[in-house]
């Protein structure tokens, strides 16, 4: 089943669209007498079956799979630990590459001929899929073994918007001198990583892309399995480029309720006039923001917005002024966030967002040209 349609907006036939994964003419045969290893979550389907079941009944050996934030069914809060298992239906050893390391011993991946990336990604460059694929990236080309790249659509792929990362601001939620939403699907970032260099022994690395057949960055692509726990549908998606800035801030985005990153709600200011109270939810929320307490705020369930809006963040900070509160209680993830301090400090100087979207343009207009040799996709 798809995920709901974002408001506003019609359902394109995702059926015209096939994913790389849904492509096997296009690589069984490369992975045939292979050791393969997976990076893959809860979104690799093949039709209705798991991308590491299909490979099995193909009589591929799945020698390994890797699990990224989220975990390999996708059932891990945020920022939780996953911790290595086997997998209870295939006897297949689980190695968790969001706990202990992020990337994986060298020793580990001699160990395969080839590793598979098959992940749905939200377009978002805080979004920490990318970030796992990087250090795949960088210990494949170490290893001397092949990585092929399983594409899917960007279902924020009209856009490209917000500032470039700066290099000192570089982390786990942003590694790559990118914009926030940089308009690309992962197999055409994983041609990025490795062509501008971005990864050690960049040139050594065996990279293949498989692309997906039928689209277009500009079509609208309904999900159909939420990326994360708190990305439950279509609209949360949408919304994830502007609401997510807010997780530096004390304000709630609905984590803990049936609609995290669809609304936003404070305790002590009143920001709108919706109610919410976040709850423990484990999986999802174990320990939300101001779980408990009643939150009064805004109902963007229905919203068109999207993109990067900085209007929600402009007009809360003018509230917290108001009241004698700092909005960026957590500035240094903030910045990480935006991967520069500059959008912060031109918030807090009181600078429209329009001035502030002004200022970023001469750095798209650059990361448009350098990304032009990478695109597979009109």
């Amino acid at each position: 089943m798809l995920l709901n349609a974002c408001a506003g907006q019609s359902k394109i036939d995702s059926q015209a669209i096939i994913v790389a994964a849904e492509r096997p003419d296009a690589y069984l045969s490369q992975l045939t007498g292979k050791r393969v290893g997976l990076l893959v979550n809860q979104t690799s389907m093949v039709g209705k079956t798991h991308l590491a079941d299909y490979l099995l009944e193909n009589d591929i050996n799945v020698a390994r799979i890797f699990a990224p934030e989220h975990g390999f069914r996708g059932d891990h809060d945020a920022g939780a630990h996953v911790n290595s298992e086997v997998d209870a239906k295939t006897g297949i050893p689980i190695t968790s590459i969001y706990g202990k390391f992020k990337k994986p011993p060298l020793e580990m991946l001699q160990q395969l001929d080839v590793v598979v990336f098959d992940i749905q990604d939200v377009g978002v460059r805080f979004y920490t899929y990318i970030s796992s694929m990087h250090y795949m990236m960088e210990a494949a080309a170490e290893a001397g073994i092949q990585f092929m790249v399983l594409d899917r659509p960007n279902p924020n792929g009209r856009f490209i918007d917000g500032p470039i990362l700066e290099p000192e601001f570089r982390s786990f939620v942003g590694m790559h001198p990118i914009p926030v939403l940089h308009g690309m699907t992962v197999a055409e970032l994983a041609r990025m990583i490795k062509g501008e260099k971005w990864i050690k022994q960049a040139q050594a690395l065996d990279l293949v892309t498989i692309p997906v057949a039928h689209y277009t960055r500009n079509m609208l692509y309904s999900l159909p399995v939420a990326p994360s726990p708190n990305l439950p549908n279509d609209q949360a998606i949408g919304l994830y480029p502007s609401l997510c800035f807010f997780e530096a801030t004390p304000i709630s985005i609905g984590r803990g309720t049936d609609f995290p990153f669809q609304v936003l709600g404070f305790n002590d200011i009143a920001l709108g006039q919706f109610e919410f109270s976040p709850e423990s939810r484990p999986g999802s929320a174990l320990h939300p923001k101001l779980e408990g307490k009643v939150l009064k705020g805004m109902d963007l369930r229905e919203s068109q917005q999207r993109g990067l809006n900085l209007d929600w963040l402009i007009a809360a900070q003018g509230q917290f002024i108001e009241q004698g509160i700092s909005l960026f209680d957590r500035a240094d993830f903030m910045d990480k966030l935006a991967g520069t301090d500059q959008m912060r400090k031109a918030i807090e100087a009181g600078h429209s967002g329009a001035e502030i979207k002004q200022s970023w343009q001469a750095g798209l207009e650059k990361f448009k040209a350098k990304r032009q040799p990478y695109l597979l996709y009109q």
